[in-house]
């Protein structure tokens, strides 16, 4: 959604090196203490990420006083151009690579040097830059890991300072994977015996297999392999040693995505070892809190049960009207200790991933489903907030406790919910006036609060598969959006937040969870959108998500609701995980930190670990090395949660499109989620799944993209599409193992607005879709 950098009138552009083009050269000389020529300047902040702050440049080109209010001004000329963009406080170049990155080791250089690329990129940005490995040798004494071909590294990233070669170079911090020598494909049988290996992923290679090595497997079948020659010439050669299943299964389909991803999924004999000698905890350094009635709210398949809440009314007479609210956490750092397996491997995985046939847990099940898990009627350890509001919803203290407890009741959410809405069962029937109602009482205060706060209050409904026992896709559902969600969702934030408060009150180095602002240039694309529809943003860096909330009001039950909700979430940055706090703007919050789930994800043990050590709560804190290293530590997790969400995206990608491709030629109901210069975007809501309709496919018109309108519209006859239009489509193509589809377009184009065919009168806009020849072969589009 980055908008493409403009070239000056009359002069002309060249090459950049993140794949933009730098402005041109100027013959001025470099004075310091004036401000530097155009591409100095550029260069400057791509070889020096480090110094790309604002301040950092004025003090390294030596300006002050006048001289900064004009670097200001030309810095944010270069990012409305699209040369820059803003991460945090500092200016980047698009599309360049962050500080810390995960790289797969691909191949090696003539010097025989090796080059990695992302492990994780964009589909629709090109090709993944390349990165020059170095190695550290010698007698260096902080000699780095040493890494070989196939290995996926965690990575520092810097510009390189020679030119000609790769854009990046990269000191290895941690070797993540050397699984490379194995690996995952589609076995297809030969005459004769034996057969080809086919990759799964894009940047795979076709293998052979010799008939001694088939393993039993069918033509079709899902194989896991060993490589077991690389030579110079000819393919590679592999060996079968475990048959998935037929690709046409869906219990397959995961397994593909863990595998091209790279996500951990096999414990390691001394995890499970660790997980299996480990015993109920003690009492040392806990308070008895096993007669307080917590109670635990989840999903009714759930299996692990890593929160309970329970709530009263404040019985002090300075709090009239005022609720106790108290969450309990599964003490999961009393069993995961600093530098044990069981900790290297919860921080390999990073978090757990869940799928809809399968999880991969970030902890073996004797840890997540047995003694962490806050089971009804079994003592438990737990590490608890107690949280007293003011009836307004004002927070007037909290404290932390490390307890023992016995959770009083298992509920789901549908079981909560019927019971506070007048259908009470034989377990929430007893519990219903002493348990359940304070507890949503206690709601009712935590949202006057959370309504004064105004979070970004984005409803984009959430789609489940469900799987029949076969394994097959049976239906796809937007669950229902319940009270009780909300209860525990806003519980929730409230303990985060306090865990946040209490570290920073104690000083104690920490994992946030930061959500930075828009930036400057996806906000600008956002205004321009807005403002055909007749809807004005603010302007300005000082955005508040009330802005966006009163957007979205504006576009409530309008036709175009849809479409300005998707516009808005696509103009949000993305929530990471960092040492350094600067607010949470999604939640509008300025304190915040994970600290609710850390069965599943490795940054709330982290929090975990913080509070006990800082606050004298037993074993299990922080380490000095641990504090030492969170930036690696936050920069890995940050990474493998993006992969964990790519690798669901693909498996339900993967599902639908096994689900329809025995529907080749009918027609569905959609409706376009996006709009490029090579075509369309259509979403089914019946299935949730994308597709993509080539700009050939809708009609003999010229199409031009008009980016701000989000729209492709008709040359000749004004009729077109724009983002968020209610469309017939018909499915030409669906192929499994990508997870993609292809559309035919049925609907005829609607008239587009009177600005858009304007703009068609005033000239195309540089970079307008090329018309596609009728015969040849439309582009496939993908997420």
């Amino acid at each position: 959604m980055t908008r493409e950098p403009r070239g000056r009138a009359g002069r002309s552009m060249r090459p950049g090196r993140a794949g933009h083009d730098l402005p041109p050269a100027d013959d001025t000389p470099i004075i310091h203490g004036a401000i530097p020529p155009r591409d100095v300047l550029l260069r400057f902040i791509a070889d020096h990420p480090e110094q790309a702050s604002k301040r950092e440049i004025a003090k390294a080109f030596g300006l002050k006083g006048e001289a900064r209010v004009e670097l200001k001004a030309l810095l944010k000329s270069f990012e409305e151009d699209g040369f820059l963009e803003k991460r945090r406080k500092s200016l980047v170049r698009p599309g360049a690579l962050p500080p810390v990155t995960v790289l797969d080791i691909t191949t090696r250089d003539v010097d025989g040097e090796l080059i990695g690329r992302p492990a994780e990129w964009l589909d629709d940005a090109g090709v993944a830059p390349a990165v020059l490995i170095r190695q550290s040798g010698g007698a260096r004494k902080d000699k780095a890991p040493v890494a070989g071909l196939g290995d996926r590294v965690l990575a520092k990233i810097f510009p390189a300072k020679e030119r000609g070669g790769p854009a990046y170079t990269a000191r290895i911090i941690k070797v993540l994977d050397k699984k490379k020598n194995s690996g995952m494909g589609v076995f297809r049988s030969m005459a004769g015996g034996g057969g080809r290996i086919m990759p799964i992923d894009r940047r795979g290679e076709e293998m052979e297999v010799d008939a001694d090595f088939t393993a039993g497997a069918k033509d079709g079948d899902l194989v896991e392999i060993d490589v077991v020659r690389m030579g110079r010439y000819g393919l590679p050669r592999a060996q079968i040693k475990g048959v998935v299943g037929s690709v046409a299964s869906e219990k397959a389909i995961s397994m593909i995505a863990i595998h091209a991803h790279g996500i951990p999924y096999i414990f390691p004999d001394a995890v499970i070892r660790e997980a299996e000698a480990a015993g109920p905890a003690t009492m040392a350094h806990r308070e008895d809190w096993r007669s307080l009635p917590l109670i635990t709210i989840d999903p009714a398949d759930a299996k692990d049960h890593d929160d309970a809440v329970f709530a009263e009314p404040d019985p002090s007479p300075d709090n009239p009207g005022g609720v106790i609210v108290t969450v309990a956490i599964a003490d999961v750092s009393y069993y995961v200790r600093p530098k044990s397996a069981l900790d290297r491997e919860a921080l390999k995985r990073g978090n757990s991933v869940y799928f809809p046939d399968r999880v991969v847990p970030m902890l073996p099940e004797r840890i997540s489903n047995d003694l962490c898990s806050l089971k009804e009627g079994v003592d438990r350890p737990a590490l608890a907030v107690r949280m007293v509001f003011s009836h307004e919803g004002r927070k007037a203290g909290h404290t932390f406790h490390r307890i023992m407890m016995k959770s009083a009741a298992k509920l789901s959410y549908q079981q909560a919910q019927a019971a506070i809405d007048g259908a009470p069962d034989d377990k929430t029937g007893p519990i219903l006036e002493t348990i359940l109602k304070p507890l949503w009482e206690a709601y009712r205060i935590t949202t006057v609060g959370r309504n004064r706060r105004q979070p970004l209050e984005l409803d984009m409904p959430e789609r489940k598969i469900l799987l029949k026992e076969d394994g097959t896709v049976d239906r796809v559902v937007v669950p229902p959006r319940l009270d009780a969600h909300k209860l525990i969702e806003e519980m929730m934030i409230q303990a985060n937040v306090a865990a946040a408060e209490t570290l920073e009150k104690k000083k104690q180095v920490l994992i946030y969870r930061v959500h930075d602002a828009p930036s400057l240039a996806k906000q600008e694309v956002l205004r321009e959108f807005l403002q055909t529809l007749d809807i004005s943003l603010v302007k300005g860096g000082n955005m508040r998500s009330n802005h966006f909330n009163g957007i979205l009001a504006k576009a409530k039950d309008k036709p175009f609701e849809q479409m300005v909700s998707e516009m808005v979430l696509r103009s949000q940055s993305q929530a990471i995980y960092s040492p350094e706090n600067i607010g949470h703007f999604g939640l509008n919050l300025m304190k915040y930190a994970h600290f609710t789930s850390p069965i599943r994800r490795y940054a709330d043990l982290i929090v975990h670990r913080a509070l006990v050590g800082s606050l004298g709560l037993g074993e299990g804190g922080i380490t000095p090395d641990e504090e030492a290293v969170l930036d690696d530590i936050a920069a890995e997790i940050s990474t493998f949660e993006r992969r964990a969400m790519a690798a669901e995206r693909d498996t339900v990608d993967r599902l639908i499109a096994h689900h329809l491709a025995g529907r080749i030629g009918e027609e569905f109901d959609g409706r376009v989620s996006g709009v490029t210069k090579a075509g369309l975007f259509v979403t089914l809501p019946a299935y949730g799944a994308d597709g993509f309709v080539p700009i050939s496919m809708l009609g003999r018109d010229y199409f031009i993209y008009d980016e701000a309108h989000q729209a492709l519209s008709g040359e000749k006859t004004g009729l077109g599409y724009r983002l968020g239009d209610e469309v017939r489509v018909k499915l030409a193509e669906a192929v499994p193992l990508a997870g993609s589809l292809r559309f035919d377009m049925i609907s005829e184009g609607r008239k587009m607005p009177t600005a858009v065919r304007s703009f068609h009168k005033s000239g195309r806009r540089k970079g307008s879709a090329p018309r596609h020849q009728p015969g040849t072969r439309p582009p496939r589009g993908r997420r």
